[in-house]
């Protein structure tokens, strides 16, 4: 489907404005997970700034469509999104991993305006996520339900029985992004306990597959538009992605910068690299 260059080029903005943030937000923090920020921040925006049916100013309301980051430590990026959409001000990412913060190392739904699901142990976002999209049938609720997981996620198997679970029960409200960076914290994951073949396994649990380039806005928003069309699966997105996207010295060794937060001078490197992404 052909978008306005106007939309895309205003969802790339968006991308790399959460990418900067998410280098803000750490380094001022001084702790935190920056790469797998990165690697999913042109998901988030495509479904924050464009697909996704929500109100910024009435985050409970009943028909919104539900995101769950079920990777709950890049909770940076979710975060930025959520303040660059009106959740709440933009001087709250500022606070990240305080004490007395809205924005938790995890996130937190009972503290932070627009998240639906606590997280922390990898691989609940799709057990949550199956239970919501099968109580919008219940009720008779036309929502939709997006569950954003990484590779930690797709190694546990709650998320194995939660998809073979909504699989069955033909959830088709249910769309499970997979940001897939092929990289966690003790590095990658083709070493430490691989996934493929990932399409694979997911069809043979009732599911539609596609696979696309996770940093790519236009195939992005074409695969959203596809799941949105399932009417008796529900739908995968592969999203093959960069961990660290956007920051050479984090794309060059991403296990590294799995939960470790930039200093001041690589901070400033990073944040002028993305500043002259934005201006490319």
């Amino acid at each position: 489907m052909p978008y306005e260059e106007k939309l895309l080029n205003e969802l790339q903005r968006q991308a790399n404005r959460i990418r900067q943030e998410v280098i803000r937000m750490t380094h001022a923090a001084g702790s935190g997970h920056p790469a797998g920020s990165l690697s999913e921040a042109d998901i988030l925006s495509a479904l924050y700034f464009h697909f996704m049916q929500i109100d910024p100013k009435n985050p409970a309301w009943p028909d919104r469509d539900r995101f769950i980051l079920s990777k709950g430590h890049a909770c940076p990026g979710l975060y930025a999104a959520l303040a660059l959409r009106g959740y709440f001000p933009m001087e709250k990412l500022a606070t990240l991993r305080r004490i007395d913060s809205i924005l938790q190392g995890h996130p937190d739904m009972t503290k932070t305006p627009g998240v639906e699901m606590s997280a922390g142990p990898l691989g609940n976002g799709m057990s949550a996520g199956a239970g919501m999209a099968l109580g919008a049938r219940i009720t008779g609720r036309d929502f939709r339900v997006f569950v954003l997981i990484g590779d930690g996620d797709a190694q546990e198997g709650c998320t194995w029985e939660a998809s073979m679970f909504a699989g069955f029960q033909q959830l088709a409200n249910l769309v499970c992004i997979y940001d897939y960076n092929r990289s966690q914290v003790d590095g990658p994951t083709c070493e430490i306990l691989d996934l493929e073949p990932v399409a694979d396994k997911w069809r043979a649990f009732n599911w539609e597959v596609r696979e696309i380039d996770g940093h790519d806005i236009e195939q992005i928003l074409d695969a959203l538009a596809w799941a949105a069309q399932q009417r008796e699966r529900p739908a995968l997105i592969i999203a093959h992605t960069i961990k660290g996207k956007g920051v050479s010295f984090m794309t060059e060794n991403p296990a590294a910068w799995h939960g470790k937060a930039p200093n001041k001078e690589l901070a400033e490197r990073a944040l002028k690299e993305l500043s002259q992404e934005a201006l490319a």
